[in-house]
């Protein structure tokens, strides 16, 4: 029984397409066949059902799987406990960012991860929070800058990179003109422009809403805060925003402080707590940590905050 035999097994498994796992593994389709037939023979028992036109496991054949799966894992940890103790962090890390990360500099901080670790392969995907902690606690990513109303959920740890209110801004003749704060009954019936259901800010929101007794009525929705902003320069209704995206408009807008608890975004470094991590991820999560702890990684100009 040989490594790659239980590789070619695996892919097979999971494509359910002998041609699929070729692909995936960039070896010609009949070496994948040959292989895994061999692996059957020395076996003495069928681990597929190649009956139909999905390939499909066997009895024996779901029971071999996770035993191979943690073959093929093993071996790779060894690879990475050797590289690790000889200074050399390999591999891949996935990371995820909500839309508008940008006063977190994210873009300066996977530099300056590449230029320490240049063999690490690096992942970046865009997302609400609530999917990306998702992603996290699944272990499909390994770090995260997320937007966050309440506390982490359980095995999610965290760093705080912004904290900062929320606040309404309008249009100079829009319905909450020469207001300076108002409470969230005073929302009852505007039209409101929000980002969408999974992010911290719409969280809080529906949460300050429902603590009221009220459902906002939500007229736009958008998923980058600035188109919001331009929303609300057009008349459009009220938007809620991050207090430094609301500051930087505020030549252009009226801005509104909204009275009331959990009216406030968190921005935060996040990482999962417990469960295996690979040196690379381990790599991440501690140059992202340092980086932000001592505020290097922080541009000067603030535009806007998801959360």
């Amino acid at each position: 029984m040989e490594l790659h035999q239980l590789a070619y097994f695996v892919a097979v498994a999971e494509e359910g397409n002998f041609t699929r796992a070729a692909e995936r593994l960039h070896v010609a389709q009949p070496g994948v066949s040959a292989q895994v037939r061999r692996l059957e023979r020395e076996l003495g028992q069928e681990l597929l059902d190649r009956s139909g036109r999905t390939v499909r496991l066997t009895d024996v054949g779901a029971a071999a799987l996770p035993h191979a799966r943690a073959a093929l894992a093993a071996v790779q940890g060894v690879r990475e406990a050797v590289e690790e103790l000889a200074g050399l962090v390999r591999g891949q890390v996935a990371i995820g960012a909500v839309t508008s990360a940008g006063p977190v500099g994210l873009p300066d901080l996977l530099a300056g991860f590449h230029q320490r670790y240049p063999a690490v392969e690096i992942t970046l995907s865009e997302a609400n929070s609530d999917t990306m902690l998702t992603a996290l606690r699944e272990g499909r990513l390994d770090l995260a800058v997320v937007g966050l109303a309440t506390g982490p959920p359980p095995g999610i740890a965290t760093q705080v990179l912004l904290d900062e209110p929320f606040l309404a801004v309008t249009a100079p003749t829009g319905p909450l003109a020469g207001r300076d704060e108002v409470e969230i009954s005073d929302l009852d019936g505007l039209p409101l422009m929000a980002l969408p259901k999974g992010t911290g800010l719409r969280t809080a929101l529906d949460a300050a809403f429902a603590r009221a007794g009220l459902t906002p009525r939500i007229a736009f929705e958008a998923a980058d805060p600035n188109v919001l902003v331009q929303l609300a320069t057009r008349g459009l209704g009220v938007a809620i925003v991050p207090e430094s995206l609301a500051r930087y408009h505020q030549a252009e807008l009226w801005v509104v402080g909204l009275a009331g608890p959990g009216l406030r975004g968190v921005l935060a470094l996040a990482w999962r707590a417990d469960g295996p991590v690979s040196p690379a991820a381990r790599a991440l999560i501690a140059f992202a940590r340092a980086a932000y702890g001592s505020g290097a990684a922080l541009p000067r100009p603030v535009r806007s905050v998801e959360s």
